[in-house]
């Protein structure tokens, strides 16, 4: 009965690894040569209003921590191809 246990448990971990291997965020599909520079897409971003405290590149989206142009702190992710804000998370 112990076996069965681990081995269900162990069965049921080796069925998430793909969900959670696809964890990351999927903001586009394009290839890296098509996504707008980094320094072109922060510079698009500061005259819209926003601060950037913290950039990062995770999976295939920009992200920003910083603030929005109504002054909130903001966690933002991006398609790197159009700048378009994908999910905005907002702390208040």
């Amino acid at each position: 009965m112990k076996n069965q246990i681990v081995l269900s448990i162990f069965t049921s971990l080796i069925c998430l690894l793909p969900l959670m291997a696809n964890a990351k965020k999927n903001c586009t599909k394009q290839p890296k040569e098509k996504w707008m520079k980094v320094t072109d897409f922060k510079e698009k971003l500061k005259k819209e209003g926003f601060t950037i405290t913290k950039f990062k590149k995770p999976g295939s989206c920009y992200e920003i921590y910083g603030t929005n142009p109504d002054g909130q702190k903001v966690e933002i992710y991006f398609d790197p191809v159009t700048a378009k804000a994908l999910k905005v998370e907002i702390d208040e």
